[in-house]
């Protein structure tokens, strides 16, 4: 054949069936992926805000210790109500024109998954102070202080956000602690972390390697027992403390307080549900029981253990009582709008 020896129309056609050929292997496919990977619907863009601090979020380096993926084991429930999919990271692009797309899956976990943080920890007073002084909130941490963030004023105009660090953290320094714009948006990006509900209908992969369950048996509905104090640390323990002492002008003490031993449960449980914003010499608790779909289950349990745990004295509850209350609020909510 006469394109052998011709070698210009040799490297043409070679060229031309090596074009076709990668559009037929690796574009058409891509794109194939590409569509059937669309973002889910009800995936929130990301405001100005939060894209700032995503950017910042990758040049402090936090990829490298805080990954974005919930896998399909059981060890990784905590981290998400379901495991992670293609869709949730289809929105990921290009940082900018000359950086290629950060790896925010992460490749290890010298801290806690941040998949769905968003829920988990919304406060922005505790990301503050998390983000100042790790080892204000969470004794045992060894992630670094990122004090560069914020700056110490003595007389803060009204638009500062001033972070309610207790003057044992503040090392001498005289005035308040304000935070710079870039710590705001690095907070925003966080709380901006939220797994995005599948549509209706749709039902998310399982958990594998699902522990066995030991737990004692309800005599009444069969139900297994809810570890109040587990519950606790995983929920209400970072703000409130392993001792449950709180951290003074941050959090409130729930050794000894009064909504936690007396009888007002719809309080108490709306607080536990709907957060609570009463008291402005603490930081505000976001709607934790909300956010994290707790079952009168789950919010029994705590509030026995609260009661019962560190010299409380208060009646414990059941299930059936708590249910009446969450229904009540609800409904109340809802008459409100």
């Amino acid at each position: 054949m006469n394109i052998f020896n011709d070698h210009k129309k040799l490297y043409i056609t070679a060229g031309l069936l090596f074009t076709f050929l990668t559009y037929i292997v690796v574009i058409m496919p891509a794109f194939q992926n590409q569509y059937n990977n669309l973002p889910l619907p009800g995936t929130k863009p990301l405001s100005g805000d939060e894209e700032a601090g995503k950017r910042i979020y990758i040049a402090e380096g936090c990829v490298g210790c805080h990954s974005q993926q919930v896998r399909n084991v059981a060890m990784d429930k905590v981290f998400g109500s379901r495991p992670g999919m293609a869709s949730d990271y289809a929105n990921i692009g290009r940082t900018s024109v000359w950086q290629n797309t950060a790896t925010l899956m992460g490749t290890e976990r010298t801290g806690p998954d941040l998949t769905d943080v968003g829920n988990r920890q919304p406060s922005k007073d505790w990301n503050l102070m998390h983000l100042y002084q790790p080892r204000s909130v969470v004794a045992q941490s060894i992630m670094p202080s990122y004090n560069w963030l914020f700056e110490v004023k003595l007389n803060p105009s009204k638009k500062d956000v001033v972070v309610s660090m207790p003057s044992q953290f503040m090392k001498g320094k005289v005035g308040k602690l304000v935070a710079k714009k870039e710590a705001l948006q690095l907070v925003a990006y966080l709380q901006s972390l939220k797994q995005t509900p599948l549509p209706e209908g749709t039902k998310p992969a399982e958990f594998l390697y699902k522990p066995v369950i030991t737990g004692e048996e309800n005599s009444k509905s069969g139900a297994k027992k809810y570890d109040g104090k587990s519950l606790y640390e995983s929920n209400c323990m970072a703000c409130h403390q392993t001792n449950g002492e709180g951290l003074k002008g941050a959090f409130p003490s729930l050794k000894g307080s009064k909504i936690v031993q007396e009888d007002n449960l719809e309080l108490y449980v709306d607080i536990i549900m709907n957060g609570y914003d009463a008291r402005a010499e603490y930081g505000v608790m976001s709607a934790v029981g909300t956010n994290m779909e707790f079952t009168e289950n789950e919010v029994a349990a705590i509030i026995n253990y609260e009661r019962t745990a560190w010299g409380n004295k208060g009646k414990e509850v059941t299930p059936e009582e708590i249910k009446k209350i969450m229904e009540f609020i609800k409904i109340k909510m809802e008459a409100s709008k």
